[in-house]
């Protein structure tokens, strides 16, 4: 199988409200606009945001999305202006990368990450 591109894609309880969260939010950037949702530039990956498919059933995400950062304090800073709220402050984790949480208005878990400069994902370009 050739898997030529892959996006996330969130269907929220709230479109606009969720929209606004990535988009003037966290900065994201607008890939391209469709009637009824947005698709968003994330690093090197995309994440859609749709206003359609979603039911009367509430959708569950048992994931998180892993966006790397260039700095953490600065990230913790833009959101803290933003007005957005931090569920786990920065902390290294115990495999050597710094993470801080936040959720979208849907709670789903948004892990932060900063790669210090020493670790092996620096290092190890496969």
């Amino acid at each position: 199988m050739d898997i030529l591109a892959s996006r996330t894609i969130l269907q929220p309880a709230d479109y606009r409200k969720t929209l606004e969260f990535y988009r003037d939010g966290l900065s994201l950037a607008v890939f391209r606009e469709y009637p009824g949702g947005t698709v968003l530039f994330v690093g090197q990956g995309l994440l859609e945001i749709a206003s359609h498919h979603r039911g009367d059933e509430p959708g569950t995400f048992s994931g998180a999305l892993w966006l790397q950062v260039r700095d953490i304090d600065s990230a913790t800073e833009e959101l803290e202006s933003a007005g957005i709220p931090i569920v786990r402050e920065a902390r290294t984790e115990p495999w050597g990368l710094i993470e801080m949480w936040i959720e979208d208005p849907d709670g789903i878990r948004i892990v932060l990450v900063q790669i210090p400069q020493d670790h092996p994902l620096r290092r190890d370009n496969r």
